[in-house]
């Protein structure tokens, strides 16, 4: 456990460095007028992020937080199995959104996740299996006028485009 929470904050530390050096790309700061830049917000995000990884990483050099002191392995082996289930079926529900579209992955991961890793009756699977893809829909494709992948489903909603846009 001591290792991982080392590790996680150097990671984190180092992703928070490039999140700073891509947004300052665009103006991190006030632009007269027009407000904030277009990179303030990600800019200042990370950099509040870079410091909570330093205040970790200074807090396991002086063994004060909990999981700084503990001898306890990060992941046991039924831990183990369950993240890797969990990663592989994300996995492959991202690489069959190239051939069935979000709408269709997203439905049969939750289905997967919900049903058979949780445990959940049926009618509450089939609720958000079904309320999901509906409610990314309207608010992705509706809403925010950004189209997401459909693979071969996509005449499937040419009504759709018909009716909202």
């Amino acid at each position: 456990m001591r290792l991982a929470e080392l590790v996680m904050a150097i990671v984190m530390a180092v992703f928070s460095l490039y999140l700073m050096w891509k947004s300052a790309e665009l103006p991190v700061g006030w632009i007269p007028g027009s407000g904030p830049g277009g990179g303030a917000f990600p800019f200042w995000l990370s950099v509040g992020m870079l410091i909570c990884c330093v205040w970790i990483i200074a807090r396991w050099i002086r063994r004060t937080s909990p999981p700084s002191q503990s001898t306890e392995p990060f992941l046991e082996g039924r831990a183990f199995r369950m993240f890797a289930i969990v990663a592989g079926s994300l996995t492959i529900m991202i690489g069959l959104i190239h051939v069935i579209g979000v709408y269709g992955s997203v439905p049969l991961f939750l289905v997967f996740y919900i049903r058979f890793l949780g445990r959940h009756s049926w009618l509450t699977t089939g609720g958000l299996a079904l309320a999901t893809p509906v409610a990314t829909f309207f608010f992705f494709e509706i809403a925010l006028k950004i189209t997401l992948p459909k693979g071969f489903t996509e005449p499937l909603f040419y009504p759709l485009y018909r009716i909202f846009l």
